[in-house]
């Protein structure tokens, strides 16, 4: 069952070395600290910062890197270009009147990588009442 995402989630990208947490841009709050992602939470270094270095020859500085090594494939600096919402967020929950981004949703960088959520932040209840 997908989980709400968090401002504490995590996120991994296809091409990407590293995690990287997720920041939630604050529209809603679910207790003093947490606040709710949604499908508008795709702004590169604002909403998704860096994932250390990236891998993907579609990346120009990747690209020319590559290239002045001769071809072999020559990581860069992480600068992630996401330029749509994430896909397709929750279809049941809605904050400020966006779908809420869950842990299924996926954003894409213009270089290639498709982005996930590999933690959404919060921590199952064992509670049963």
């Amino acid at each position: 069952m997908p989980q709400i995402c968090v401002t504490s989630a995590l996120m991994t990208c296809t091409f990407g070395a590293a995690p990287a947490p997720l920041t939630v841009t604050p529209t809603a709050m679910v207790s003093s600290m947490l606040t709710v992602g949604t499908i508008m939470n795709f702004a590169p270094l604002v909403n998704i910062p860096t994932f250390g270095t990236c891998m993907s020859i579609a990346n120009p500085t990747v690209a020319a890197a590559t290239a002045a090594a001769l071809g072999v494939l020559t990581p860069m600096p992480c600068i992630p270009m996401t330029v749509a919402p994430w896909i397709t967020g929750s279809t049941s929950v809605t904050t400020g009147f966006m779908p809420t981004l869950d842990s299924t949703c996926k954003c894409i960088c213009t270089w290639g990588g498709q982005i996930s959520i590999t933690f959404a932040g919060q921590i199952a209840s064992t509670d049963s009442a």
